[in-house]
């Protein structure tokens, strides 16, 4: 049983999904660019059998307000956290994709008393000059011809070619999520993402870690995963096959298997 819940925190208006206990140990889930806290749909029931999951739509994104950008990361994790004392949750796990492994990244680093575990799936710690020029183009390509004109080449990076011709349902279910983000959200975004600068500050990271790759993610590969757990002291890499960006979607049951695995052995407590 879950429910969807808006909340005030940090001055915007959030949205949630809360799914399970409200004594168990909690969860919060971050979702990638473009998408919802609808994209953690295979994970939550799941979850939810031995945690409080809190699912989140960020800034600009879902039912989440979108105020006009630029965001920037430190704002996003401010949202986090004060949705996270909105609910009461104390200290949680956090598993984040793509943009909500970079918000987790900067928690861990401002705020580490407040996690239990930081899991990072298909992300990276720092975006280099010509991948800053890539954003340059998604924002312009929203602004001026809407998130209709980005939804196929981002789906054909999100999912291997076999995945979106075995389950198209599963691949139209993300593009409505594409095609229902405000352009405000969606830029904003793209404009904290082009600041990202974080591979230096790893080190710091003091928390169980565990870091998820896609074997065929175009960007977000299994080598720049690589450079994240060899920087974070103890971090675990696991690289799950016939899988590009949204992992959690087109590996589903290895990425909850990896989750509960990973959230058991670090912690209720």
């Amino acid at each position: 049983m879950s429910e969807l819940r808006e909340i005030e925190a940090n001055g915007l208006r959030q949205c949630v999904e809360i799914a399970g206990r409200a004594e168990a140990p909690p969860v919060l889930l971050a979702h990638s660019l473009a998408c919802s806290h609808e994209m953690w749909r295979p994970q939550i029931a799941a979850l939810a059998a031995d945690h409080r999951v809190v699912a989140c739509d960020l800034r600009g994104h879902g039912r989440t307000a979108a105020p006009e950008g630029p965001y920037s990361l430190a704002q996003l994790a401010e949202d986090l956290l004060a949705l996270a004392e909105a609910l009461s949750l104390g200290r949680f796990h956090f598993v984040g994709l793509s943009i909500g492994g970079m918000i987790g990244q900067q928690l861990a680093l401002a705020a580490p008393g407040r996690l239990r575990s930081l899991t990072l799936c298909a992300t990276t710690s720092r975006i280099p000059p010509e991948g800053r020029a890539a954003f340059d183009e998604r924002a312009e390509t929203a602004l001026t011809r809407g998130m209709a004109a980005l939804a196929e080449p981002t789906l054909a990076r999100w999912f291997t070619e076999g995945f979106r011709a075995e389950y198209p349902d599963a691949v139209a279910a993300i593009r409505a999520q594409i095609l229902a983000t405000p352009v405000a959200g969606y830029v904003g975004c793209c404009r904290a993402i082009q600041q990202l600068d974080l591979t230096a500050r790893l080190p710091e990271i003091r928390l169980p870690t565990l870091v998820v790759a896609g074997r065929d993610d175009p960007g977000m590969s299994p080598a720049v995963m690589a450079t994240i757990r060899d920087a974070i002291p103890g971090a675990e890499l696991q690289v799950l096959e016939q899988a590009a960006h949204l992992l959690n979607v087109e590996q589903a049951a290895a990425t909850t298997a990896l989750l509960r695995r990973f959230l058991g052995a670090h912690g209720g407590s």
